[in-house]
């Protein structure tokens, strides 16, 4: 039998993308699930997104791209990064990736050795500990929990930096929580990271634009950590145009180069046409993404209703993103018709077996005591499921 790598079998799978798959095979079977477990929008890609699209096919823009993005592309990045974000970061400190997960990748593979360690604030994106791991890094998990709103504070990053340390890895608005660290949070960050020069902090904000705050915040924008930190963004969730595939950077030369190097000896450059369509995306006033953000600041309402009237959940308020992450753990040890409880996986599979609904636990996100609801879905999809995990939870004794 051929063996596999280590590497490959220290290797998770995505929880999220697990759990949309055992929701695709039951709806195979017949069964009426609902799934809330993928960090999907449910909004098609804007038609004016579209037509940059055809428009570059019928311009032939069909050839290999250069491997950091095309300069059009890169300049509309820029400009994004300063008009958004108040971020200067030139053509040459931005590179274009095929998602932000692959810009995620290159930056920690280009900059962890075996040994290193990186400092995830949980909870976290399911993948960030396997990119580490898959670098031979040492992930050093910070826990935070629901009463500090899911974020870590400056004393508890200080504490966990050693003389291994290398990285930090955070989002904002995060997911799986929801959480946006406030301007006056990241200053507090700031202050201590501009301690340990040689700590980089990969700030990824690809929810940037669903943020029901009154402005969303960058960490690169304190010039006393500008050079330490990596932004990374990218169309998927503000654009509704995950099957694009488009993420991007802006960090030091150094850092951005290293990254060019990496990609150009994997995927090379990202899709041509979807490079034109990000153009497109890019320069569009974000103020024609309001009536999306006021359905998912709706939708939150929704969810966070139907919660509260459940009893033994408790919530906070997610600022931001398309998820709740509810503390669940009352219900374990818990049990109906012979399904005990013990965690939040358990209590998944109790939903997608006994509610049919399909969500994501905790565990993967590192809190074992919440599970993950993505409100990424009707109003009238998500007032079935939650009437569905209402009935479901009562039942437990």
């Amino acid at each position: 039998m051929i063996e596999l790598s280590d590497r490959l079998n220290a290797m998770e799978e995505s929880a999220t993308i697990a759990m949309s798959r055992k929701s695709r095979e039951l709806r195979a079977e017949g069964k009426d699930v609902i799934s809330l477990s993928l960090g999907e929008p449910d909004f098609y890609t804007p038609e004016f997104i579209k037509d940059a699209a055809v428009k570059a096919m019928k311009d032939n823009f069909t050839t290999y791209t250069p491997v950091p993005g095309y300069d059009d592309l890169r300049l509309a990045i820029s400009e994004k990064f300063k008009r958004d974000n108040d971020l200067n970061y030139g053509l040459d400190q931005i590179v274009v990736s095929t998602g932000a997960k692959q810009s995620l990748a290159n930056v920690v593979m280009s900059i962890i050795n075996n040994g290193d360690e990186v400092i995830i604030p949980a909870p976290f994106w399911v993948s960030y500990i396997e990119i580490v791991k898959v670098s031979e890094g040492t992930p050093v998990i910070v826990n935070a929990g629901i009463e500090n709103d899911f974020k870590i504070t400056p004393s508890q990053l200080e504490a966990a930096i050693t003389p291994k340390t290398k990285m930090m890895m955070f989002s904002t608005p995060c997911n799986p929580t929801g959480s946006v660290y406030s301007k006056d949070e990241l200053r507090a960050l700031a202050d201590v990271i501009k301690k340990y020069p040689n700590l980089v902090v990969v700030s990824d904000e690809i929810y940037e634009h669903i943020n029901f705050t009154t402005k969303h915040a960058s960490l690169a924008q304190f010039d006393d950590v500008y050079d330490q930190v990596v932004t990374v963004n990218g169309v998927s969730k503000a654009w509704a145009m995950t099957g694009w595939r488009l993420g991007y950077i802006g960090a030091s030369v150094r850092i951005a180069n290293a990254c060019t190097k990496m990609q150009g000896q994997f995927t090379s450059g990202t899709c041509s046409i979807t490079q034109k369509a990000a153009i497109a995306a890019l320069k569009a006033d974000p103020v024609v993404l309001e009536d999306m953000i006021g359905a998912f600041k709706s939708r939150r309402k929704l969810v966070l209703d139907a919660l509260e009237g459940i009893k033994g959940v408790k919530t906070n308020v997610p600022e931001g993103a398309f998820y709740v992450f509810p503390d669940v753990s009352s219900f374990y040890g818990k049990e109906v018709n012979g399904a005990k409880i013990d965690s939040g996986s358990d209590l998944c599979m109790y939903l997608l077996e006994h509610a049919n609904v399909a969500l994501v636990t905790g565990e993967a996100f590192g809190d074992p005591n919440c599970i993950r609801i993505s409100y990424a879905a009707s109003e009238e999809t998500l007032t079935e499921a939650m009437n569905r995990i209402k009935v479901a939870l009562e039942k437990l004794s």
